[in-house]
């Protein structure tokens, strides 16, 4: 009996430090696929060759109207059916105003499963 009540808890213990490590290899991940408002500027301000796609959700756009200058407007929906809205081969920039950033985070997740390597999320989005 003891030895069952071991093996649970190990198992237990298992999923959870699982757990953990799966989402710090997450945050790392989505660290490094990240850009500051500030940083973006600067690029933007350079002219630097950089696509920007706004995101937003419907009702966000209601509640923030600001767009960034030069940003494509992408429904989210239609980027999760058709990914290849957001070019491959260009360096890009996602933004929403969820929290969290959560719209964003779905979009750059889905690109990384399909090999995209130059999209980043826009920390913050509008709301930083």
């Amino acid at each position: 009996m003891s030895l069952i009540i071991i093996c649970i808890a190990a198992l237990c213990l298992a999923l959870f430090v699982g757990g953990r490590i799966k989402r710090a290899r997450e945050r790392r991940e989505l660290e490094q696929h990240s850009i500051e408002p500030e940083t973006l500027h600067e690029l933007l301000t350079a002219n630097k060759k950089l696509r920007v796609f706004d995101v937003r959700q419907p009702l966000d756009l209601l509640a923030y109207s600001e767009v960034i200058p030069g940003a494509t407007r992408v429904p989210p929906k239609e980027v999760a059916e058709n990914p290849l809205l957001i070019p491959k081969e260009e360096d890009a920039v996602v933004y929403c105003t969820c929290p969290n950033d959560k719209t964003s985070r779905e979009i750059l997740l889905r690109a990384l499963s399909l090999n995209y390597s130059r999209m980043k999320i826009l920390r913050g989005g509008l709301g930083a």
